[in-house]
């Protein structure tokens, strides 16, 4: 709680809940996929506990904790960028959007309705940032959008789906060397360094830590800043507390 305090909100008048309350009951909920409804009594009144979790996630408190705890990260040497596909749940698909909105960040693939979560992380498999697309979307198209984020590092490893010659000339400019696997569709043959590529498997297990929390592994909100409140959240208490 004390490394939490410079994101919290201070609140004037009528004393309120204990903060360190609510955030173990928000935390227990999404944790296990449940319902407010059947939030444990031992958390608090189930109206206040939901209010709670509105109001620190229209304030974006779960963003600001993601992003705080992790611009602390000291990494110089290797950063690792990846995808992973979350199951949507026939509740978030069966919302319609809202006229004028952005969309609900999904699509339908092979394995049916599903989005597509992009994240860059550090050697000891901890995240640096992540964003959320349709299911459908490249993985390159995402490696646009991380790129900027991407720190001054010795190397950035990456799976095929990121073997685009942009994205390594991008990756030059930035002064940051490519270990990228080659698409079987190339006509050259790409070199890179298959012992240090081994070390990818840290994203793949930092996605199986996620992927614990039930409210994660499964998508139940439509709206994606609902959904990517849920993972600001999950990230800092699984890697950064």
């Amino acid at each position: 709680m004390a490394r939490l305090e410079p994101f919290s909100l201070k609140f004037h008048g009528k004393p309120r809940v204990d903060d360190r309350r609510m955030l173990r009951g928000i935390i227990f909920i999404n944790r296990n996929g449940l319902r407010w409804r059947d939030t444990p009594k031992d958390y608090g009144p189930q109206k206040t506990l939901y209010n709670r979790w509105n109001r620190w996630r229209n304030k974006g408190i779960f963003a600001q904790m993601m992003v705080g705890l992790a611009a602390d990260h000291g990494e110089e040497r290797t950063v690792m960028i990846g995808v992973t596909y979350l199951k949507v749940h026939h509740t978030a698909s069966s919302f319609a959007v809202k006229k004028g909105g952005r969309g609900s960040l999904f699509g339908r693939t092979k394995g049916g309705r599903n989005a597509k979560l992009h994240a860059a992380c550090h050697s000891k498999g901890r995240p640096l940032n992540l964003f959320l697309t349709a299911g459908q979307v490249r993985q390159y198209i995402g490696a646009r959008a991380l790129l900027n984020s991407l720190p001054d590092v010795d190397w950035l490893l990456g799976d095929r789906g990121y073997d685009a010659n942009w994205f390594r000339e991008a990756l030059k400019d930035k002064g940051i060397p490519p270990c990228l696997s080659g698409r079987r569709q190339r006509k050259m043959i790409v070199k890179y360094d298959k012992r240090r590529y081994k070390r990818r498997n840290r994203i793949e297990i930092m996605f199986g830590r996620l992927n614990d929390w039930r409210r994660v592994a499964t998508r139940y909100d439509c709206c994606p800043k609902v959904f990517l409140s849920v993972i600001a959240l999950a990230a800092p208490i699984v890697y950064w507390l």
